[in-house]
Formats: structure tokens, C-alpha cells, sequence
């Protein structure tokens, strides 16, 4: 998987991402996690000033810990998916694989002394967080919707009884 770079913008609004409705999974912790996805996004960016040894410092100290809560999203979402017994688990899982795999190689390169230019990082990881959840979270909030149960305060929950 290569990383997808867009062309530099110079406006600040242009990269960073405001969470909206749109993007909403409908489930608290999955949105609640994509939300700090996207805030990890926009600090990249407020990062990317263009001095390489400010932003090799600033990776440095972030990029674990980043990981790790990539790796724990990635783990709550698949928790989900086996729980509800999801049949596009194998298909994410393998999304989810990728691209830990991408982001991993990018900090090997990085500890290998390759120059990091943190702004096409940063435009790498918006986009595939934006498309992934457009293009792959959607399908499973459309599931769990579709099996859970209305309970009587109007709330959507998916118990054992709603998993066939």
C-alpha cells in the first residue's frame, strides 16, 4: 500500500478535518476514537512547519503512542465485528492489517534515518482515515443497525438475541 499524498495546501483550513455528523458511525466509542483519530490528524498538521528537525522531534515523541491507539481502535472495531458476527470482518481486519503494516514500515523508515516530510504523513493518514470510514466503517454501522433492537427508551442496541 503506498501512501496517497494530495498536492501541499498552504491554507490552514484546507487540511485539517472538523468531525461532523457525516463521518458518525453511530456507535459512542467508535466515533468517540475516529474523533481522536482526526485530532491526531489536524495536530500533524499543526506540526508540519517545514523544519525537518522540529518535525523528526515531534514524530519522535508522538508516533508510538499513536500506533497504539490506532491499534486499540482497530481492536474495539473488531471486537464489534466478531461479536455481531460481521461477514465483512475478514475484508476489514485485512484493511486494518494494511495499513498498520504501512504506518509501521513508515516508522522503521523514519528510525532508519529517511527524511519524514510530516505534512504528506499527515495528508496519508486523513485520507485513509476518511475514505476507511466512508467506504468500510459505514457498511458495518449499516449491519449493526439493521440487526439491532429498538429498546423502549428508542435507543438502538444489539444484544445476544439480535445475533443469528
Amino acid at each position: 500500500m503506498k501512501m496517497k499524498v494530495e498536492p501541499v495546501s498552504h491554507k490552514k483550513d484546507e487540511k485539517h478535518v472538523t468531525w461532523s455528523n457525516h463521518y458518525s458511525i453511530g456507535i459512542k466509542i467508535i466515533d468517540d476514537q475516529h474523533k481522536g483519530l482526526l485530532d491526531f490528524v489536524n495536530d500533524l498538521f499543526n506540526h508540519s512547519s517545514g523544519n525537518e528537525e522540529e518535525e523528526r522531534a515531534y514524530f519522535k515523541d508522538v508516533i508510538q503512542v499513536v500506533v497504539s491507539y490506532i491499534k486499540t481502535h482497530f481492536a474495539t472495531e473488531e471486537k464489534f465485528m466478531l461479536a455481531t458476527k460481521y461477514q465483512g470482518y475478514a475484508d476489514h481486519k485485512k484493511a486494518h492489517d494494511a495499513f498498520i503494516l504501512n504506518v509501521v514500515q513508515s516508522v522503521k523508515d523514519f528510525e532508519a534515518g529517511k527524511r519524514l516530510v510530516l505534512e504528506k504523513f499527515a495528508y496519508f493518514l486523513k485520507n485513509w482515515v476518511l475514505s476507511h470510514v466512508a467506504g468500510m466503517d459505514i457498511l458495518y454501522a449499516h449491519y449493526f443497525k439493521k440487526i439491532a433492537t429498538r429498546k423502549t427508551d428508542g435507543k438502538l442496541s444489539v444484544t445476544s438475541a439480535d445475533i443469528k
